[in-house]
């Protein structure tokens, strides 16, 4: 067997589940957890009403592994999830609702409509909220994913005693206290962790309940989204196109560059539209290559990534933001034909990137904006389109390489 397979066979081997398998049982983590959350300032009491007779869900470990944010191609999940009964319904929605998101949005600075969309990817518009094979209480998945999951060990223990904090203030219950199986909560999906730090009285009833009243939950969402970094009266972006012979090197999310810079490159606006602000800070996401559509983002688009990390969501969001407002669909389709390596062929690439230099990251087969980088310096050297978009054919390129 040759070096390269040995080493990709061992990182096949080495790439572990989401969850692992817990080194105690789940009984001996809720009697050992206590003091954490003790220490934490959870009351014994509260505790250990909060966890008498707790199960682990079994549902945790399918969940945690098939999230389609992370597991389907971009256009996909945009596809399933921006559709016209989903822009009608949310039309409607905000419609119904009008003065309460134009008294958010005036109160807050966040734009209604992002919130808008927000309401329709998290939680369709609140109509999942009563999908008790969806909605369910927090405290049991929460410890479950303490429990079992460790690459987010840290972020899970915070919510898991952010959760315990919220039935210490009442008058939520165990049962009551409901959410996703990640623990989010409400109507715009907030984690408790984030609930305990943004959580706001947005109907002035003297209690903050995301699940219950959506005047609660967007004040909430606009709260953390300011949190973030959230800039008034700045959009999330706009879709771009691009000259030939165009240097997609420049396709950096790590660095901002003013809307004038690109547009003396010969980007322009799609369907003709103009640029406004040419000193606005932007970068160039190029998600699926040069085939794909191209945007200039601004930092509000990172904002949304601050809500949930996926790009999927964030364009999807963003997208949405703007078909409730009334724009029609993207000016380029997505490479809807294009062919995604597999686990085996992933660390096979970044393997390949990192014997030529380009690449000094893990070898792990996710193929983040690190490795698409080390694609797009080698696409350069090349002598091809550095789009950094990384396909099949980026496997069969490398391989050629070698």
């Amino acid at each position: 067997m040759t070096r390269f397979w040995l080493i990709a066979l061992a990182m096949l081997l080495s790439a572990g589940p989401a969850l692992a398998q817990p080194t105690e049982s789940f009984a001996a983590f809720i009697r050992g957890f206590e003091a954490e959350a003790v220490a934490a300032g959870i009351s014994s009491d509260v505790y250990r009403d909060a966890m008498a007779g707790l199960t682990p869900d079994p549902d945790t470990p399918r969940l945690v592994t098939t999230q389609p944010e992370f597991t389907t191609p971009v256009w996909e999940y945009i596809d399933t999830r921006v559709t016209q009964s989903r822009i009608a319904r949310g039309q409607a929605a905000m419609g119904r609702n009008s003065q309460l998101f134009e008294r958010i949005g005036r109160q807050t600075g966040v734009d209604p409509y992002l919130l808008g969309a927000i309401w329709g990817i998290e939680t369709d518009y609140g109509t999942v909220l009563d999908n008790r094979r969806l909605i369910r209480p927090i405290i049991r998945s929460l410890a479950t994913l303490v429990h079992q999951r460790r690459t987010r060990y840290l972020e899970d223990k915070a919510d898991l005693i952010a959760a315990l904090t919220l039935l210490q203030w009442g008058p939520l219950t165990r049962e009551t206290l409901i959410g996703s199986w990640a623990g989010a909560i409400g109507h715009l999906q907030v984690n408790p962790s984030n609930v305990v730090r943004f959580g706001t009285d947005g109907d002035a009833d003297g209690r903050i309940d995301l699940h219950g009243s959506l005047a609660d939950a967007l004040a909430t969402s606009a709260a953390f989204l300011r949190g973030l970094g959230y800039r008034p009266g700045e959009d999330w972006g706009f879709e771009v196109e691009l000259p030939e012979g165009f240097d997609y090197l420049l396709a950096d999310r790590e660095t901002f560059r003013t809307v004038g810079f690109f547009a003396e490159r010969g980007v322009t606006r799609v369907a003709g539209r103009r640029f406004g602000d040419l000193g606005q800070e932007v970068f160039l996401y190029v998600p699926t290559g040069r085939n794909g559509p191209k945007f200039l983002m601004t930092r509000n688009y990172l904002v949304i990534k601050g809500y949930n990390f996926s790009d999927s969501y964030a364009l999807a969001v963003a997208h949405l933001t703007d078909r409730l407002k009334g724009s029609g669909p993207l000016a380029t389709d997505w490479p809807r034909a294009t062919r995604f390596p597999n686990l085996e062929q992933r660390i096979a690439i970044q393997t390949d990137l990192k014997r030529l230099g380009f690449y000094d990251g893990v070898v792990d087969g996710r193929l983040g904006p690190i490795s698409q980088a080390a694609y797009a310096r080698f696409q350069a050297r090349t002598g091809r389109v550095a789009d950094g978009f990384i396909t099949a054919e980026s496997y069969e390129a490398l391989r050629r390489a070698r």
